[in-house]
């Protein structure tokens, strides 16, 4: 019986000029709008001791966008910023259980990223296209996605050596293993370390140095 299982691909991209100018704006939108939400949420916690969760962030970042100082975060798709409130709100919640060091400002000379959800990429099966871009990404397919998959998130990143990368994710179907019936049984001996039930030894390495 096969069981689904979200898996990621990473591929190399070789974005056009334009690309990499959508693509830079909309770094710069998701790295302010996180800094902003999580220097909101200090603030409250330090003078209020009140506790901001995503949707509050996700309701005065609409706010915000409506003013006109801002209005720039609108030239991006609203998916990348609206992913980065939830990312921020997922490494609140890590720090909080334990898991995690509390949440720091992004840096621009950092590595970049930005998520998409499934409403702001097409997919034909064979061409990416992200949200307000002129045309389909320059993957370098190393290897095909699983046939008839549909991916669920896109997400681009730039490291500081300026590459660009892809990380699709899909759920694909996990055909399980077959069980094998067979056991073998160890019997612990002196000169042979482990004698396997179908008749097979291994030396014990400690006696025979005493030997030597």
């Amino acid at each position: 019986m096969k069981t689904k299982q979200k898996r990621a691909y990473r591929y190399r991209v070789y974005p056009t000029d334009e690309q990499k100018r959508v693509l830079s704006h909309t770094f710069g939108c998701v790295r302010f709008v996180y800094n902003w939400a999580l220097r909101l949420r200090k603030q409250a916690y330090l003078t209020e001791q009140k506790s901001i969760k995503y949707g509050e962030t996700s309701a005065l970042l609409t706010q915000l966008k409506q003013q006109s100082d801002y209005a720039w975060l609108n030239e991006v798709s609203c998916v990348p910023p609206q992913q980065a409130l939830r990312h921020l709100d997922r490494a609140f919640k890590n720090f909080f259980e334990g898991h995690a060091e509390y949440p720091v400002f992004k840096k621009k000379h950092q590595e970049q990223s930005a998520e998409y959800t499934a409403s702001a990429f097409t997919w034909d099966g064979i061409h990416l296209t992200l949200a307000r871009m002129d045309g389909p990404l320059p993957i370098q397919w190393s290897r095909p996605l699983p046939q008839g998959c549909k991916p669920s998130t896109v997400t681009i990143t730039k490291d500081t050596a300026n590459r660009y990368f892809v990380s699709i994710l899909v759920e694909e179907e996990i055909k399980p293993l077959p069980v094998v019936s067979k056991v073998v049984g160890l019997d612990l001996g002196l000169t042979s370390m482990v004698v396997l039930s179908a008749g097979e030894s291994i030396g014990n390495p400690r006696y025979f140095a005493k030997n030597e």
